[in-house]
Protein backbone atom coordinates (compact mmCIF):
# COMPACT_ATOMS: atom_id res chain seq x y z
CA UNK A 1 0.00 0.00 0.00
CA UNK A 2 3.07 2.27 0.40
CA UNK A 3 2.99 5.73 1.92
CA UNK A 4 -0.77 6.19 1.56
CA UNK A 5 -1.50 3.04 3.61
CA UNK A 6 1.03 4.01 6.29
CA UNK A 7 -0.34 7.55 6.55
CA UNK A 8 -3.94 6.33 6.64
CA UNK A 9 -3.22 3.90 9.50
CA UNK A 10 -1.29 6.56 11.41
CA UNK A 11 -4.01 9.19 11.08
CA UNK A 12 -6.78 6.70 11.97
CA UNK A 13 -4.91 5.58 15.09
CA UNK A 14 -4.24 9.18 16.13
CA UNK A 15 -7.90 10.12 15.62
CA UNK A 16 -9.06 7.14 17.69
CA UNK A 17 -6.75 8.04 20.56
CA UNK A 18 -7.73 11.71 20.44
CA UNK A 19 -11.33 10.49 20.85
CA UNK A 20 -10.27 8.45 23.89
CA UNK A 21 -8.47 11.49 25.36
CA UNK A 22 -11.61 13.60 24.94
CA UNK A 23 -13.80 10.91 26.55
CA UNK A 24 -11.38 10.52 29.48
CA UNK A 25 -11.26 14.29 30.10
CA UNK A 26 -15.07 14.39 29.90
CA UNK A 27 -15.34 11.62 32.51
CA UNK A 28 -12.91 13.39 34.86
CA UNK A 29 -14.67 16.74 34.34
CA UNK A 30 -18.17 15.36 34.96
CA UNK A 31 -17.05 13.52 38.13
CA UNK A 32 -15.28 16.62 39.49
CA UNK A 33 -18.28 18.82 38.56
CA UNK A 34 -20.71 16.47 40.31
CA UNK A 35 -18.57 16.43 43.46
CA UNK A 36 -18.01 20.21 43.42
CA UNK A 37 -21.72 21.04 43.14
CA UNK A 38 -22.71 18.38 45.66
CA UNK A 39 -24.63 16.21 43.19
CA UNK A 40 -22.64 13.17 44.32
CA UNK A 41 -21.25 13.08 47.85
CA UNK A 42 -19.78 9.56 47.69
CA UNK A 43 -16.01 9.86 47.36
CA UNK A 44 -15.77 6.21 46.22
CA UNK A 45 -18.05 6.86 43.22
CA UNK A 46 -16.28 10.06 42.22
CA UNK A 47 -12.85 8.52 42.81
CA UNK A 48 -13.77 5.46 40.74
CA UNK A 49 -14.94 7.53 37.77
CA UNK A 50 -11.88 9.80 37.93
CA UNK A 51 -9.62 6.71 38.23
CA UNK A 52 -11.13 5.16 35.09
CA UNK A 53 -10.81 8.50 33.30
CA UNK A 54 -7.13 8.86 34.25
CA UNK A 55 -6.42 5.25 33.19
CA UNK A 56 -8.11 5.81 29.82
CA UNK A 57 -6.20 9.07 29.38
CA UNK A 58 -2.83 7.38 30.04
CA UNK A 59 -3.63 4.48 27.68
CA UNK A 60 -4.70 6.94 24.96
CA UNK A 61 -1.54 8.99 25.53
CA UNK A 62 0.63 5.89 25.08
CA UNK A 63 -1.24 5.05 21.87
CA UNK A 64 -0.97 8.61 20.58
CA UNK A 65 2.79 8.87 21.21
CA UNK A 66 3.33 5.40 19.75
CA UNK A 67 1.35 6.31 16.63
CA UNK A 68 3.10 9.64 16.07
CA UNK A 69 6.60 8.19 16.56
CA UNK A 70 5.85 4.73 15.14
CA UNK A 71 7.37 3.40 18.35
CA UNK A 72 7.28 -0.40 18.30
CA UNK A 73 7.48 -1.00 22.07
CA UNK A 74 4.78 1.57 22.96
CA UNK A 75 2.52 0.27 20.22
CA UNK A 76 2.97 -3.31 21.42
CA UNK A 77 2.05 -2.51 25.04
CA UNK A 78 -0.79 -0.27 23.88
CA UNK A 79 -2.19 -3.12 21.76
CA UNK A 80 -2.00 -5.60 24.68
CA UNK A 81 -3.60 -3.19 27.20
CA UNK A 82 -6.34 -2.20 24.75
CA UNK A 83 -7.17 -5.85 24.08
CA UNK A 84 -7.46 -6.58 27.83
CA UNK A 85 -9.67 -3.51 28.27
CA UNK A 86 -11.82 -4.78 25.38
CA UNK A 87 -12.32 -8.17 27.07
CA UNK A 88 -13.29 -6.59 30.41
CA UNK A 89 -15.52 -3.92 28.87
CA UNK A 90 -17.27 -6.34 26.51
CA UNK A 91 -17.96 -8.73 29.41
CA UNK A 92 -19.31 -5.96 31.69
CA UNK A 93 -21.42 -4.45 28.90
CA UNK A 94 -22.92 -7.83 28.03
CA UNK A 95 -23.68 -8.44 31.72
CA UNK A 96 -25.41 -5.04 31.98
CA UNK A 97 -27.67 -5.91 29.05
CA UNK A 98 -28.30 -9.51 30.13
CA UNK A 99 -29.06 -8.97 33.84
CA UNK A 100 -32.61 -9.87 34.82
CA UNK A 101 -34.93 -8.03 37.22
CA UNK A 102 -34.28 -10.33 40.22
CA UNK A 103 -30.50 -10.05 39.86
CA UNK A 104 -30.80 -6.30 39.41
CA UNK A 105 -32.95 -5.97 42.55
CA UNK A 106 -30.48 -8.05 44.59
CA UNK A 107 -27.48 -5.98 43.46
CA UNK A 108 -29.31 -2.72 44.18
CA UNK A 109 -30.23 -3.88 47.68
CA UNK A 110 -26.63 -4.92 48.41
CA UNK A 111 -25.34 -1.58 47.14
CA UNK A 112 -27.98 0.29 49.18
CA UNK A 113 -27.06 -1.50 52.41
CA UNK A 114 -23.31 -1.07 51.91
CA UNK A 115 -23.22 2.72 51.49
CA UNK A 116 -25.03 5.23 53.70
CA UNK A 117 -23.61 8.07 51.59
CA UNK A 118 -25.24 6.63 48.47
CA UNK A 119 -28.51 6.22 50.39
CA UNK A 120 -28.55 9.92 51.25
CA UNK A 121 -27.73 10.91 47.66
CA UNK A 122 -30.53 8.73 46.25
CA UNK A 123 -33.10 9.82 48.84
CA UNK A 124 -32.32 13.47 48.19
CA UNK A 125 -32.35 13.25 44.39
CA UNK A 126 -35.39 10.93 44.01
CA UNK A 127 -37.32 12.43 46.96
CA UNK A 128 -37.93 9.05 48.62
CA UNK A 129 -36.98 7.32 51.87
CA UNK A 130 -35.85 3.80 52.69
CA UNK A 131 -35.48 0.94 50.26
CA UNK A 132 -38.57 -1.23 50.75
CA UNK A 133 -40.31 0.76 53.47
CA UNK A 134 -40.23 4.24 55.06
CA UNK A 135 -39.05 4.51 58.67
CA UNK A 136 -40.77 7.64 59.98
CA UNK A 137 -38.77 7.39 63.21
CA UNK A 138 -35.45 7.44 61.36
CA UNK A 139 -33.66 10.14 59.40
CA UNK A 140 -33.99 10.99 55.72
CA UNK A 141 -32.68 13.87 53.57
CA UNK A 142 -35.67 13.87 51.20
CA UNK A 143 -37.84 17.00 51.05
CA UNK A 144 -40.97 14.87 51.56
CA UNK A 145 -39.82 13.41 54.90
CA UNK A 146 -40.99 16.23 57.24
CA UNK A 147 -44.52 15.87 55.80
CA UNK A 148 -44.44 12.04 56.12
CA UNK A 149 -45.44 11.79 52.47
CA UNK A 150 -42.44 9.82 51.19
CA UNK A 151 -42.61 6.54 49.31
CA UNK A 152 -39.92 3.81 49.35
CA UNK A 153 -37.04 4.21 46.91
CA UNK A 154 -36.88 0.63 45.58
CA UNK A 155 -39.38 1.03 42.74
CA UNK A 156 -37.92 4.34 41.52
CA UNK A 157 -34.36 3.03 41.75
CA UNK A 158 -35.23 -0.11 39.80
CA UNK A 159 -36.90 1.94 37.09
CA UNK A 160 -33.91 4.27 36.74
CA UNK A 161 -31.39 1.45 37.16
CA UNK A 162 -32.93 -0.50 34.27
CA UNK A 163 -32.57 2.51 31.97
CA UNK A 164 -29.03 3.21 33.17
CA UNK A 165 -27.94 -0.42 32.69
CA UNK A 166 -29.29 -0.48 29.14
CA UNK A 167 -27.62 2.85 28.36
CA UNK A 168 -24.29 1.87 29.94
CA UNK A 169 -24.39 -1.55 28.27
CA UNK A 170 -25.05 -0.01 24.84
CA UNK A 171 -22.33 2.64 25.20
CA UNK A 172 -19.92 0.03 26.55
CA UNK A 173 -20.54 -2.29 23.60
CA UNK A 174 -20.01 0.59 21.16
CA UNK A 175 -16.68 1.54 22.71
CA UNK A 176 -15.59 -2.10 22.99
CA UNK A 177 -15.86 -2.38 19.21
CA UNK A 178 -13.80 0.82 18.78
CA UNK A 179 -11.19 -0.82 21.03
CA UNK A 180 -10.98 -3.95 18.91
CA UNK A 181 -10.71 -1.63 15.90
CA UNK A 182 -7.82 0.09 17.71
CA UNK A 183 -6.11 -3.27 18.29
CA UNK A 184 -6.42 -4.13 14.60
CA UNK A 185 -5.17 -0.70 13.48
CA UNK A 186 -2.21 -0.93 15.87
CA UNK A 187 -1.26 -4.41 14.67
CA UNK A 188 -1.52 -3.27 11.04
CA UNK A 189 0.42 -0.05 11.69
CA UNK A 190 3.24 -1.81 13.57
CA UNK A 191 3.88 -4.09 10.60
CA UNK A 192 4.07 -1.33 8.00
CA UNK A 193 7.31 0.26 6.82
CA UNK A 194 7.83 3.92 7.59
CA UNK A 195 8.40 5.54 4.15
CA UNK A 196 10.49 8.30 5.75
CA UNK A 197 12.97 5.78 7.15
CA UNK A 198 15.61 3.72 5.38
CA UNK A 199 13.70 1.66 2.77
CA UNK A 200 15.70 -1.41 3.71
CA UNK A 201 14.81 -1.11 7.41
CA UNK A 202 11.65 -2.71 8.74
CA UNK A 203 10.62 -0.74 11.83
Amino acid sequence: MGCAGFTCSKHSLCALNILYVMVSLLMIGIAAWGKWFGLVSSFQVVGGIIGVGVFLFLVALVGLIGAVKHHQVLLFFYMIILFMVFIVQFSVSSACLAINKDQQEHLLEVGWNNSHTTQRDVEKSLNCCGFYYVDNNGTCDAACFPNHSCSPCAEQIQEHAGEVLRFVGGIGLFFSFTEILGVWLTYRYRNQKDPRANPSAFL
